[in-house]
Order: C-alpha cells, then sequence, then structure tokens
C-alpha cells in the first residue's frame, strides 16, 4: 500500500461534480428524514478530497470489484466507482439502503450497472452478487468495526487489499506488533488474514456528524496463512482469545483453561518452544500457531 497523501495532496484535483459535498450530503439526508444514528456508529464523510484520498490509499485498479460495508449516503461508494470495475455496497439501514441505488443512477449514471446494493446486515453476509471481489474499502462504523473486518475476511478469501477507516484507537490496535501495549486479539487475528499497516490518519471535520474521536486508515494486503500449521483457524483463534482474555497472567496461568490445567498449558508451551512465563502480547501469530499445534490430548 502507498502512504498516505499529504494535506497538500488532498486539495488536489478539484472534486468531481459527481462526488458529494457537505451541502449535498445535507440534502440528501433532509429528503430522506433522517439523521445519523449513534446505535450504528453513522458518521458520513462530507469531503470529497477525502474520499478520493481514500481510492487513492487503498490502490484501487481498473479491475478490480470492490466490496464497500456501511456506504451510507454514497460518498466513498461514488469514488470507488470512478476508479473500480464494479462496487458491491452492504447496507444494514433501511432507508439507506433504499436511497442509494437512485444516487448512485442521479450522480453516476453511466456506471450505475457496474454497482449492485446488498441490504443486509454485514456479520449475516455469506456471497455476494457478481464476480468475486478483489478488494474490500470502507468507512466502517466503529461499534462494530473489528467483528466486521474479520468477518469478511473469512468469508471472502479472494480480497487481496483491504483499506479500512476506523477509530485511530482501533486502527492502533489492529496494526499492533508483538511487545506494543496495544497489541491484543484484533492485532493477532488481523495477522492471520493479511500484512496490517496504518496508513494514514483522518480528521474529525470531514465528517457529519463530527465524531469525538479521530479516525485512521488500515491497511491489510492477504497473504497466505502464517505458518505451515496442522492446527486450523478456529483453534489458533481459541489460543489467542484464552491468552488475551488474562493477559497480565503468564501463559501457563492463562492458558490453563483451554489447556485443561496449567501443567497442560505449560507442556503445550515447551513443546511450541515458548517459555510458559511469557504473556500473550509478547508473541507472534505463528507462535500462537505453534502452540495449537501442541495442544495435548485431552
Amino acid at each position: 500500500m502507498s502512504t498516505a497523501p499529504t494535506d497538500a495532496e488532498n486539495t488536489s484535483p478539484e472534486p468531481s461534480s459527481a462526488l458529494l459535498g457537505p451541502a449535498d450530503i445535507r440534502e440528501l439526508a433532509a429528503a430522506l428524514g433522517m439523521r445519523p444514528t449513534k446505535q450504528r456508529g453513522q458518521n458520513f464523510v462530507i469531503d470529497a478530497n477525502t474520499v478520493r484520498r481514500i481510492v487513492r490509499t487503498a490502490q484501487v485498479r481498473p479491475d478490480d470489484t470492490v466490496v464497500e460495508v456501511g456506504p451510507g449516503l454514497g460518498s466513498l461508494t461514488l469514488a470507488l466507482l470512478e476508479a473500480a470495475d464494479r462496487v458491491v455496497a452492504v447496507e444494514i439501514d433501511d432507508i439507506l439502503a433504499a436511497a442509494l441505488p437512485a444516487t448512485i443512477e442521479a450522480r453516476m449514471p453511466a456506471r450505475a450497472d457496474r454497482f449492485a446494493l446488498v441490504h443486509r446486515d454485514a456479520m449475516q453476509v455469506t456471497e455476494l452478487p457478481g464476480p468475486a471481489p478483489t478488494a474490500l474499502v470502507a468507512n466502517l462504523p466503529y461499534n462494530v468495526a473489528v467483528p466486521v473486518l474479520l468477518h469478511m475476511l473469512a468469508q471472502f478469501p479472494s480480497i487481496e487489499r483491504t483499506l479500512v477507516m476506523v477509530q485511530a484507537e482501533v486502527a492502533d490496535r489492529l496494526a499492533a506488533p508483538p511487545g506494543s501495549k496495544v497489541y491484543g486479539v484484533p492485532s493477532v487475528k488481523a495477522a492471520w488474514y493479511a500484512d496490517v499497516k496504518r496508513a494514514g490518519s483522518i480528521g474529525r471535520n470531514v465528517f457529519w456528524p463530527a465524531p469525538n474521536v479521530d479516525s485512521g486508515l488500515v491497511a491489510l494486503v492477504r497473504r497466505a496463512a502464517p505458518v505451515e500449521t496442522t492446527a486450523t483457524k478456529k483453534q489458533v483463534f481459541a489460543v489467542v482469545d484464552a491468552a488475551f482474555a488474562q493477559r497480565r497472567k503468564t501463559l501457563r496461568a492463562a492458558l490453563a483453561g483451554w489447556a485443561g490445567s496449567a501443567a497442560a498449558a505449560e507442556l503445550a508451551l515447551v513443546g511450541a518452544g515458548i517459555s510458559p512465563q511469557e504473556r500473550g502480547e509478547s508473541l507472534t501469530v505463528e507462535q500462537f500457531a505453534a502452540i495449537a499445534e501442541h495442544k495435548p490430548a485431552s
């Protein structure tokens, strides 16, 4: 993934008339008789240069089929349609899902046949219309960002590249390396699927309503399973969950419930070449896989 553009780059080129600006967003919302809700983490992007920056940073290609989660009023959707071959948007909100196709048709009629809408909860989506998605680009609602991201990566292995905008704190956690204070379950599970890195920051003033937190971009590039392991993803994730459920404890103690006893946990750790006195925050995803492989038979 490329590095985030500078502020100077964000002011050029001029936004296309097809993209949505602050007045457009408010007019659409007023026509629909709606206001963004905290319950669904709705903060709509009102700056056309920001959505163009997201598309550039995501390195969206003309042959991509992009899946977008939570398109809202269509700010990012329109920018994605300018750059990709196809865009599939997944929207849970009844009012927004009903309105989005008309917005696409009105503002970008030549590309409307390259757009598809899935009116469902993203956590329940198991298939998408058209070609398999090659990229995921989304402004994810803060309250469900991590589970939605992990679900989409698991459900659609064809997704090669991902760029998500999330709360800055969540972005830090997703991209954190082992040993970091914010390294945890999201960091390890994201690393199972992809190489993860921070890809920029987003200020509060590009949203309506302006959130009380800053936002960050996270870039993920799909890679093969982290190691040649006989353990399944489910088995590895069970170790991760157990290790961080009691993150201040040594792994010997934290994994006692998972292994059946502290002694059994120690056997698994020693077999994986890891000190029983280590803590989960110091381990790589490869090491968690090794522990899962060495779980003693019950």
